[in-house]
């Protein structure tokens, strides 16, 4: 035990060397463009059927979803990705048992409760990888609403209660100010929610 906790330290000052150079490379600030936005509930008005305006809905909101600011914490496996292009973390880490990392290698012993641009390190005070329940890198945005309205895939929420979670939860508004390097999620946060509460009020209905 002694010898773990000494070389503790090391480890971690190497793992937080690992994330600047990965930082690093992120190169030139990202650039919002005119693909980088949502769509209005109100621009939706023109589909009269209700069930095929719920699923368009859900269709935009899926830009938001299926977007790598997303994936990077709703990955496939037990490792997180990080950056535009979605690379697996640097350093290895893993999901843990509370998705908040190993025992030795937790999320917030480099992510802390706020971004540390020098190091283009991200933080938040709940950051963590989304439970594997809610999994859905490499799933279609019809298979991702399906498994969204989901209590048991889906943290236990009604989908009304996603309304709040997707539009007011500060660790998933990160994915729209996600600092220095990295494209953030198209739209605001405002917009999605506007878009989820559209969506759960005309049924929530699913994309075929």
């Amino acid at each position: 035990m002694k010898n773990q906790l000494r070389i503790l330290p090391g480890a971690i000052a190497v793992a937080l060397i690992l994330i600047v150079k990965a930082g690093a490379a992120a190169g030139e600030p990202a650039k919002t463009t005119a693909a980088n936005t949502l769509a209005s509930p109100e621009s939706f008005a023109s589909i009269k059927d209700p069930q095929k305006r719920s699923a368009a809905y859900f269709a935009e909101l899926g830009k938001v979803l299926t977007h790598q600011r997303c994936i990077n914490c709703h990955p496939s496996g037990d490792v997180p990705h990080q950056g535009d292009s979605k690379r697996l973390h640097q350093p290895p880490v893993s999901r843990g048992p509370d998705g908040h990392g190993t025992e030795t290698m937790r999320c917030n012993t480099c992510h802390g409760n706020a971004a540390f641009e020098q190091g283009r390190i991200p933080g938040h005070p709940k950051w963590q990888l989304a439970p594997i329940e809610m999994a859905w890198e490499g799933k279609t945005i019809p298979q991702i609403c399906e498994q969204i309205k989901d209590p048991k895939r889906n943290g236990n929420r009604s989908v009304k209660d996603l309304i709040e979670h997707i539009g007011d939860d500060t660790l998933v508004g990160w994915a729209w100010h996600p600092g220095y390097g990295r494209t953030p999620a198209p739209g605001t946060q405002k917009q999605a929610k506007a878009l989820v509460e559209a969506w759960a009020n005309t049924g929530a209905a699913c994309p075929q």
